[in-house]
């Protein structure tokens, strides 16, 4: 395939775009090369600006659960916008919408929206502090919350140390309000929390990670959260910015029958459009403003055409009794393909996956935190994700991201892709 025309794109983009882009991982660093620039796309497939297709298994990192461009969405999308696109004033819009999603997620009374997940887990934190009126919280390493200064914390020389900032612009007197944990690691949790008693707000843990990988939650070890929070009086988050209304309607909630005490959502709750919500009981989402004392804003917040998207997209999976059943078999469809010809070709490799989120990683170890995410071959990814593109598939430009899957995927395309591994594998 040629990229001469993305080559083009992203000289220019250069110049008047620190790094080119407008977030890093799409800048190919990690994998080397230029990034593809996108011309359009519609159900499973991109087309880029040289007039390549590729299918498509990031989907936008999430949210086109039911394809590019899907067809209700466009609709209430473009009907919307020709009443006005945003209004910093109350719609019945945000109505429906909250409603709704009240109705499909199991243990939530209430249900706040915002921008991005950044802002919806951010948000979650705030609240939690303010509730609880302690300071520190619990974060995993390889769990991704967003850009927040309070998530960008890297690990310190030991379970007891704080952690510092991993990014210039972020104080060290916010890095010691934010412990470091090992993801999978109770014990390590537990230590945490005896360090530092009465001091913690909340835990906030992707219930199954995207952002090593996918990294689905050993046997025990959310029951463990759960247990330890209710024990000292701290608030469990779940982000659910990946897995809610993905792995099944109320999200991974529903799907591991645990309940957090907030929940932060983004992706397909936008339906493809900018948009993150939290939500809790009422007791908790009661001490928001303008009800409360924990202040929260945001001008473009509930806009119409977030709206609109969203409401469409839950309507959709919310009407669809088999969306989930049809999303889990293809991808373990997938996922099967992928084992045989893997092992066929002599790769070293595990796979992960719960739901419509996989990920291979090249490394024979289970993978189930960051320490042994690192472990695999980065080398071997780069020429594998490379070798997927000149075949016509699109995965994530990183060895640490999940793929999501979308209904939208034919089982041809599926055989396509595995006969594309094949193919790619037969050269690693």
């Amino acid at each position: 395939m040629l990229y001469q025309r993305s080559s083009q794109l992203f000289a220019e983009a250069e110049k008047v775009i620190p790094g080119g882009v407008n977030s890093p991982v799409r800048a190919f660093k990690s994998v080397g090369g230029t990034p593809i620039f996108v011309k359009q796309a519609k159900g499973a497939y991109l087309y880029d600006e040289d007039g390549n297709r590729l299918i498509d298994y990031i989907n936008s990192w999430g949210p086109m659960i039911l394809g590019h461009a899907f067809e209700p969405v466009v609709q209430a999308v473009t009907e919307r916008a020709k009443l006005g696109t945003s209004f910093g004033m109350p719609t019945e819009l945000e109505t429906q919408i909250a409603a709704l999603a009240v109705s499909m997620v199991p243990n939530i009374d209430k249900i706040r929206f915002v921008n991005s997940g950044t802002e919806a887990c951010m948000s979650a934190v705030r609240l939690a502090r303010g509730f609880t009126k302690r300071d520190k919280i619990i974060k995993f390493a390889g769990c991704y919350h967003g850009h927040s200064d309070s998530f960008l914390i890297q690990a310190g020389s030991g379970a007891m140390t704080f952690g510092t900032p991993n990014s210039p612009g972020v104080t060290a007197g916010t890095a010691k309000d934010t412990l470091l944990a090992k993801y999978n690691d109770l014990e390590n949790v537990r230590s945490l929390i005896e360090a530092n008693p009465n001091e913690i707000a909340a835990i906030i843990v992707e219930p199954i990670a995207g952002n090593m990988g996918c990294v689905p939650p050993t046997k025990g070890f959310l029951e463990g959260l759960r247990q330890l929070c209710t024990e000292n009086g701290i608030l469990l988050i779940f982000d659910e910015v990946m897995t809610g209304f993905r792995l099944a309607k109320g999200g991974a909630q529903e799907l591991l029958n645990i309940n957090a005490d907030i929940v932060c959502f983004g992706k397909v709750i936008g339906g493809g459009l900018p948009v993150g919500a939290f939500a809790a009981r009422a007791e908790i989402m009661n001490y928001l403003a303008p009800l409360g004392p924990v202040y929260q804003a945001g001008t473009l917040s509930g806009n119409p055409l977030a709206m609109a998207a969203g409401l469409a997209m839950l309507e959709s999976l919310n009407n669809d009794a088999a969306i989930f059943k049809r999303l889990e078999e293809k991808t373990a469809y997938l996922e099967t393909g992928i084992h045989k010809v893997l092992q066929a070709n002599n790769v070293v490799y595990t796979i992960n996956r719960v739901g419509s989120m996989i990920s291979v990683h090249f490394d024979a170890s289970p993978v189930i935190d960051l320490q042994t995410a690192a472990k695999g071959d980065n080398d071997t990814f780069k020429k594998f994700f490379h070798g997927l593109v000149q075949e016509g598939i699109y995965i994530a430009p990183s060895a640490y991201e999940t793929w999501f899957i979308t209904d939208a995927l034919s089982y041809e395309d599926l055989d396509f892709t595995i006969n594309a591994i094949d193919k790619v594998s037969k050269t690693l």
